[in-house]
């Protein structure tokens, strides 16, 4: 794990334009590119279908993952939902880890560590920089980067609320894979700038009042719940 004060990051530097192009992502987690006809995969594919059926206008769009605890599969939910929305024609996504407690998004995607969002608030890095293709066509990716000195300089509302803004006027979603609930405030804050919030829920695994609890804090403070992903479930394969 990764804490605010850390400076091992500091050395990380600028991506070179197209690095992940040709990158192949090979982590079995990742089911949209392992295991595509999958029940699995298919889920993911209702999800995409649930969320779109809710932007009726197709507007541009920012939606937040998160979960209670650490553990729930945020970020393997975040990348394959991602994937199923790229597979659209003409859709771009961007997939943008604030996640600066245990940053993930690049280690599932082959994708050595660089600079990223941390950067790109405090003017360190030119947003064109930041983003990085990947070997998904119309997918492409904001690494977290250093972990800051302080944590105010990732949770400056105005900054954050810019780049947001700046990404949707490119991307037509842009999902944040984002720390547990309840290990920062950093998800109530950046819940209450998301267009919709989903949070992730391993069943068997997370205590229900863990769950509610969460809930509660995203929405006390605005965040805008769109609904849950369960993971870790047991689906038979019976289109087999």
């Amino acid at each position: 794990m990764r804490l605010f004060g850390q400076t091992s990051e500091s050395s990380l530097e600028p991506a070179p334009p197209g690095e992940g192009v040709d990158i192949p992502i090979r982590s079995e987690e990742i089911v949209m590119v392992r295991d595509p006809y999958s029940q699995v995969a298919e889920q993911f594919r209702r999800l995409r279908n649930s969320i779109q059926a809710l932007n009726s206008d197709g507007a541009s769009r920012t939606v937040m993952m998160t979960s209670s605890i650490r553990g729930e599969g945020k970020t393997v939910a975040t990348l394959n939902l991602a994937i199923a929305l790229a597979e659209l024609p003409q859709m771009r996504v961007l997939v943008l880890d604030v996640d600066h407690l245990s940053p993930q998004v690049e280690n599932y995607l082959g994708l050595p560590r660089r600079q990223g969002l941390t950067e790109v608030l405090q003017g360190r890095l030119p947003l064109d920089q930041s983003i990085r293709n990947t070997a998904i066509e119309r997918m492409d990716v904001m690494g977290a980067g250093s972990a800051p000195l302080n944590p105010a300089d990732i949770l400056n509302v105005d900054r954050i609320r810019s780049v947001l803004n700046a990404l949707k006027r490119r991307y037509d979603y842009v999902l944040i894979d984002a720390p547990a609930a309840l290990s920062t405030n950093s998800p109530s804050v950046l819940g209450s700038l998301a267009d919709g919030i989903i949070l992730v829920v391993r069943l068997g695994s997370t205590p229900k009042p863990l769950v509610e609890e969460a809930y509660q804090s995203l929405e006390n403070l605005g965040g805008n719940i769109l609904g849950t992903c369960l993971t870790d479930g047991s689906l038979p394969d019976s289109g087999r």
